[in-house]
């Protein structure tokens, strides 16, 4: 079955950030394979900011409105991964005041759990960097 189109972050490049393999309203699940221009040593360890945007573009997915914005987050992350492995997260709207939305992610490899986060998304009127009155 075909995932949906999403309605937000339509310029992303999914290598970097992920490819949706599910969507549907309040909820997304992304697939990241990570690769060499990710890692942050010679070993292979992935670099944490790719991580942070696995998790944050599935929390985009799971709102998928055109206007939807970071305005905060609070993460932790739990194990390292390395360049090569299959990340998965899975975001989930958990609740929704006017504008605000709290998504609730997760980032996995396989059976462990890398990454948990809340993200609060904002849901403007128009484009963030539109500046007409």
């Amino acid at each position: 079955m075909p995932v949906p189109l999403p309605h937000t972050h339509l310029a992303i490049d999914r290598a970097l950030c992920g490819e949706p393999l599910e969507l549907t309203p309040g909820r997304a699940l992304v697939e990241l394979v990570t690769r060499p221009e990710m890692a942050a040593d010679e070993q292979g360890l992935v670099h944490g900011g790719f991580v942070f945007g696995l998790a944050d573009y599935a929390a985009m997915l799971a709102v998928n409105h055109p206007n939807v914005v970071l305005g905060a987050a609070k993460v932790r992350f739990l194990a390292p991964c390395v360049v090569g492995e299959r990340l998965v997260a899975e975001a989930t709207v958990e609740g929704e005041e006017g504008g605000k939305r709290t998504v609730r992610a997760e980032v996995r490899c396989e059976a462990t759990v890398l990454f948990t986060g809340s993200f609060t998304c904002i849901v403007l009127a128009k484009h963030v960097l539109d500046r007409t009155p």
